[in-house]
């Protein structure tokens, strides 16, 4: 039995539905557009990173706690308006006689009255008012990174030395496309 050898790439173009003049037609190039092209490797002479500072804002709040206290004014201060009242009208008695002692004890009534609303005010913590309350802002903090941007390559070919600007470390060996086409004269 004799097998007949077919070649793969009219296979493979059977397979996906391709003719094989279609196929051929794929690969055609026009004369006028062919330059030696290959592949090659250089040794690298050099490779400089190239470092930029970059400064990132971070923000963060800030918090402060003010306190603030405020008078109420004359709240619960009856008892010490009371008693400064009979205490003024008591030493007030105790002065002049007659008519002139009944004005005493109302000037006494009224004076130690006005001072122990004002001593009772004074020394009454309920009196004043104290609140605190948060006051915030957004502040940016700025820290500075270093970031490797590429790297400045210098590496020989054939006796020559060339310089690239790349975006990765080639390490020892780079990689480079050889491209050949005739000078014009």
């Amino acid at each position: 039995m004799q097998v007949k050898q077919v070649p793969i790439l009219f296979v493979v173009s059977t397979l996906l539905g391709f003719s094989q003049n279609a196929v051929s037609q794929a690969y055609e190039v026009p004369v006028d557009d062919l330059e030696a092209i290959t592949f090659a490797y250089a040794d690298v002479l050099r490779s400089d990173p190239i470092v930029e500072s970059i400064q990132e804002a971070r923000p963060r709040e800030v918090c402060r706690d003010i306190t603030s206290t405020q008078s109420t004014g004359y709240e619960n201060t009856t008892a010490g308006t009371l008693i400064g009242a009979i205490v003024g009208a008591a030493i007030g008695n105790q002065v002049g006689d007659g008519s002139g002692r009944r004005a005493a004890t109302v000037a006494g009534a009224v004076a130690g009255g006005a001072i122990g609303r004002e001593a009772a005010a004074s020394n009454n913590p309920q009196g004043q008012r104290r609140s605190t309350r948060a006051e915030c802002e957004v502040v940016d903090d700025y820290v500075e990174r270093k970031e490797v941007v590429g790297y400045d390559v210098q590496y020989r070919f054939r006796g020559e030395v060339f310089s690239s600007r790349l975006s990765y470390d080639p390490g020892e060996k780079l990689r480079i496309r050889v491209a050949i086409s005739p000078a014009t004269p």
